[in-house]
């Protein structure tokens, strides 16, 4: 293999640069599940197009947005431990952190987060989506589903966003990890 001159390699560089803006594409045409059966999107009715423009994709990239240990300052949460006392513990400042718990009364599954919940050591209120003024502050939040927990850290930013006892005890074993 002879060894190419600099001239030789912009040359080459220039040549591909110019093919590629003459580069087209073909329309690419995207099927997704519309009430039980799959159908073209460009198909679908005003309504289902803008719902569809609303859905999010999940990306691992975009769930660090709600990691609560990526806040500026150490994450000051406090989990039920079920080390005995002769473990050490995490020492955690529980006042920098604060909770939004959205629920309902006729939920079935908002008594176990309830519970879990409560045996926490931070600050926070729950908020009754049964009502009006429950319903309206939920909404204003992004709030969809009950139950759900937002957490906050101190200075008043989402750090993280859980539905069930599970999610809530990654979290605070991620929490106790990383303290």
């Amino acid at each position: 293999m002879e060894a190419r001159t600099i001239e030789q390699i912009e040359k080459e560089i220039a040549e591909t640069k110019a093919e590629l803006k003459d580069v087209h594409g073909s329309e690419t045409e995207v099927y997704a599940r519309i009430v039980g059966y799959y159908r073209a999107v460009k198909h679908w009715n005003k309504g289902k197009r803008d719902e569809f423009d609303q859905r999010k994709m999940f990306t691992l990239e975009a769930s660090k947005e709600y990691d609560i240990t990526a806040a500026d300052e150490p994450c000051a949460c406090s989990a039920p431990s079920k080390m005995t006392k002769a473990e050490e513990q995490p020492v955690m400042n529980t006042q920098a952190v604060s909770f939004e718990m959205y629920t309902r009364k006729t939920c079935p599954n908002c008594p176990p987060v309830k519970a879990f919940m409560a045996n926490v050591e931070i600050a926070g209120r729950n908020i009754d989506v049964d009502t009006e003024e429950g319903l309206a502050e939920a909404a204003s939040k992004g709030v969809f589903a009950a139950p759900t927990v937002i957490f906050y850290n101190d200075a008043g930013v989402e750090t993280a966003r859980c539905h069930n006892v599970e999610e809530l005890e990654a979290v605070f074993n991620k929490v106790a990890v990383t303290a």
